[in-house]
C-alpha cells in the first residue's frame, strides 16, 4: 500500500494499520481466528516535508514559544517513509505512482492524503512581476511574508517576529486568531484585519465574536473587521532567506524533528524501479539551481507595508496570510478520479477507482469537506478498519478487476481439497479391500462454515468539535489577572426560525454559552469562558443521542445533568 501525503491523516492510518492489522482469505472476505494472514504487507508513506510527521493543531503554541517543535513529533508507526519526496503522477492502469525523484512506488492500493494549501488571496505585489503565482517550497514571497500551514512556517515566523515587530494577520477565522495571538505572545505588534463582520463567523454568532474580540484587544491585538486588503508594499532589501534564522541554516527546532534519528527522519530508498543515479543527480542540481534563483528573488523584496482597500497604509514588517485553505487535488484530477471541491469518496472513503481511497483534508464525503483534525484523524481510523477487515481494496482484488491483465495473482484453488465433499479420513476403507456397496444418501451434509463477521460500520461523516485556547496575562493597572478564554464550538450556531435556543451570558466573567435545539436533538452550541458543560455536550451533539427530558438550561449550569 502507498500512502501519498506524510500528514497527520496520513501518519494516523499507517498507524492504525499495523496496530490493527489486515486480515482476509482468498477471495478477500473477513475470516475467523486462525486463519488470519497479512493483506497490507508492507506500507510506504510518501511526504513532501523534511519532518517527521507532527500535530499541525499545536504550530500557534510553537509560534508562541510555549512548546519546542520536537513536542509536535507524532507517533512512530512502522511504515517506509519517504521525506521530502513529491509524488507527481499517478499511472493507474499500471498502479504506480511516479515521484519527482525518478522513483516508481507499484501500489495494490493507494491512499491519498495530500491535506489542503493555504489560498494566497489576489493581493497587488504579493508576487514578483513576472513571476509565477504559485506557493512552493520557497516560494516567491516577499520576505516577511508568510502562510500559517507548516512547520517550517511556524519556524520562520518564530525566527522574524520580536519585540516590536509590526505584523499584520489577513484572515479572522480561526488560523487567524490562532496566529494574532501567538505573535501577540512574542511581542509583536499585531493587527488582525478581517473582510467578515465578525472573527471566526463559521462558527461564532455575534454575541460570541464580540467577545472574543474583546479578549484579543486585551492581549494587544488590533481588531479590524469588514477591512479589505488591497495589496502589500515592498521593498528592495536582503531580507535573508526563508529559514527562522535567517542565515540560510536549517533551525535547531527543525533539526529536532529531521535528524532524529528515526525512520522518518531519513530518505529511504524507493523500490527497485528508480531513474538511473546518473538522471536524479542531474535532476537534483536542476532543482538546487532553481530553488538558489527563487531565494534571490525572494530576498530583493521585502514587506514595508499593507494597503487597505480605503486607501490607508498599514506599517509592516510580517504579514501572515490567514485566508483559508483549498484541498489538494491536482493528482487526482490528472489521474481521471471524480473531484468537486475535494476528492469525491464514499462511506468506505475509495474514490471512483476501488483500488484508491481519499483521506483527510483533501476528501470530499457526502458533499462536505471538513478541513479539520479531528474528521481527518477520523476518516484515517474508519479505513483501517475497512482495509484490515478485507472490505476496501487489496491484493487479491486484482482478480476480481475486470481491467486488470489476466495474469494477475489468483488462489490456486485447484490444490485445495474438497473437504466438504470428502468424508473424513479414518472413515475410508482400505484400497486393497472389495468397496462396500454404496450407502443411500446422507440426510445431512457437511457443516456449513461460521458466517463471516460483519465488516465494519461505513464512515457516516464526523460531528466535529472546534476548540480554541486563548493565553490569559497580566491584567492593566489596579486590575486583575486576565483568566485564559477557551472556546469550544461545534455545529450550526445560527438557528431556524422553529428552533429552541438557550443563551447564558456572563460579561463579567467573561462567560457565553449558547446551544440550538432541534426536537430532541443538540444541533448546534458555542460556549466560551468555563468549559465545565462541554464534555457532556460535546458526547450529545457527537452521538446524536435524544437530550434528556429535564429543562434545557440544565444542558448549560449542570454540565448537563439534572440537578440533584
Amino acid at each position: 500500500m502507498v500512502v501519498v501525503g506524510g500528514g497527520m491523516a496520513g501518519a494516523r492510518l499507517a498507524q492504525q494499520l499495523k496496530q490493527l492489522g489486515a486480515t482476509g482469505d482468498a477471495s478477500g472476505e473477513p475470516t475467523g481466528p486462525g486463519t488470519e494472514i497479512t493483506v497490507c504487507t508492507e506500507i510506504t508513506v510518501v511526504g513532501e516535508e523534511p519532518h517527521r510527521p507532527y500535530n499541525r493543531v499545536l504550530l500557534a503554541d510553537v509560534l508562541a514559544g510555549r512548546y519546542a517543535a520536537d513536542v509536535l513529533a507524532l507517533p512512530e508507526s512502522p511504515a517506509r517513509w519517504l521525506s521530502g519526496v513529491h509524488a507527481v503522477r499517478i499511472d493507474r492502469a499500471e498502479r504506480r505512482v511516479v515521484c519527482d525523484d525518478g522513483g516508481v512506488l507499484p501500489y495494490d492500493t493507494l491512499v491519498l492524503a495530500t491535506g489542503a494549501s493555504p489560498v494566497l488571496p489576489p493581493l497587488r505585489g504579493l508576487f514578483a512581476p513576472g513571476g509565477h503565482g504559485r506557493p512552493g517550497p520557497s516560494g516567491e514571497l516577499p520576505h516577511g511574508v508568510r502562510a500559517f500551514r507548516t512547520l517550517d512556517d511556524c519556524l520562520a515566523l518564530r525566527g522574524e517576529a520580536g519585540p516590536g515587530v509590526p505584523a499584520v494577520v489577513v484572515g479572522g477565522g480561526l488560523l487567524g486568531v490562532s496566529a494574532a495571538r501567538a505573535l501577540a505572545e512574542c511581542g509583536a505588534r499585531v493587527l488582525l484585519a478581517h473582510q467578515g463582520e465578525r472573527l471566526m463567523e463559521r462558527q461564532l454568532d455575534a454575541g460570541a465574536a464580540g467577545l472574543l474580540r474583546r479578549h484579543l484587544e486585551e492581549l494587544g491585538v488590533e481588531v479590524h473587521t469588514e477591512c479589505r486588503v488591497r495589496g502589500l508594499r515592498t521593498r528592495p532589501g536582503t531580507g535573508g532567506t526563508a529559514d527562522a534564522s535567517g542565515t540560510g541554516r536549517t533551525p535547531h527546532d527543525a533539526r529536532t524533528l529531521h535528524e532524529a534519528g528515526t525512520p522518518h527522519g531519513a530518505r529511504t530508498a524507493a523500490p527497485a524501479e528508480r531513474a538511473e543515479p546518473t538522471e536524479r543527480t542531474a535532476r537534483s542540481e536542476r532543482t538546487e539551481r532553481t530553488e538558489r534563483t527563487e531565494r534571490t528573488e525572494r530576498t530583493e523584496r521585502s514587506v514595508c507595508a499593507v494597503e487597505l482597500a480605503d486607501g490607508h497604509a498599514l506599517d509592516a514588517r510580517l504579514v501572515v496570510l490567514a485566508c483559508g485553505v483549498r484541498p489538494r487535488t491536482g493528482l487526482a484530477e490528472a489521474a481521471g478520479l471524480d473531484v468537486a471541491r475535494g476528492i469525491v469518496v464514499d462511506d468506505r472513503l475509495r474514490t471512483t477507482d476501488p483500488h484508491i481511497h481519499a483521506v483527510g483534508d483533501c476528501a470530499e464525503h457526502d458533499g462536505v469537506l471538513y478541513g479539520l483534525a479531528g474528521p481527518a484523524q477520523e476518516q484515517a481510523d474508519a479505513l483501517a478498519r475497512v482495509i484490515a477487515n478485507g472490505t476496501g481494496a487489496t491484493p487479491v482484488d486484482r482478480d476480481r478487476d475486470p481491467d486488470a491483465p489476466d495474469t494477475a495473482e489468483a488462489p490456486d484453488t485447484a490444490a485445495a481439497p474438497d473437504t466438504a465433499a470428502a468424508p473424513a479420513t479414518a472413515d475410508r476403507p482400505d484400497a486393497t479391500d472389495p468397496p462396500d456397496p454404496p450407502d443411500p444418501p446422507a440426510a445431512t451434509t457437511a457443516p456449513h462454515p461460521p458466517d463471516p463477521p460483519d465488516p465494519p460500520p461505513p464512515y457516516r461523516g464526523t460531528r466535529s468539535l472546534t476548540r480554541l485556547t486563548l493565553p490569559g496575562g497580566a491584567g492593566a493597572r489596579r486590575q486583575p489577572p486576565r483568566l485564559p478564554l477557551d472556546l469550544a464550538a461545534f455545529g450550526d450556531p445560527l438557528p431556524r426560525a422553529d428552533d429552541d435556543v438557550v443563551r447564558l451570558t456572563d460579561a463579567t466573567r467573561g462567560v457565553y454559552r449558547k446551544v440550538v435545539v432541534r426536537g430532541d436533538r443538540l444541533v448546534g452550541g458555542i460556549l466560551l469562558g468555563d468549559l465545565a458543560t462541554v464534555g457532556t455536550l460535546a458526547r450529545t451533539y457527537e452521538t446524536g443521542e435524544p437530550l434528556p427530558p429535564e429543562p434545557l438550561l440544565h444542558l448549560l449550569t449542570h454540565d448537563g445533568e439534572a440537578p440533584r
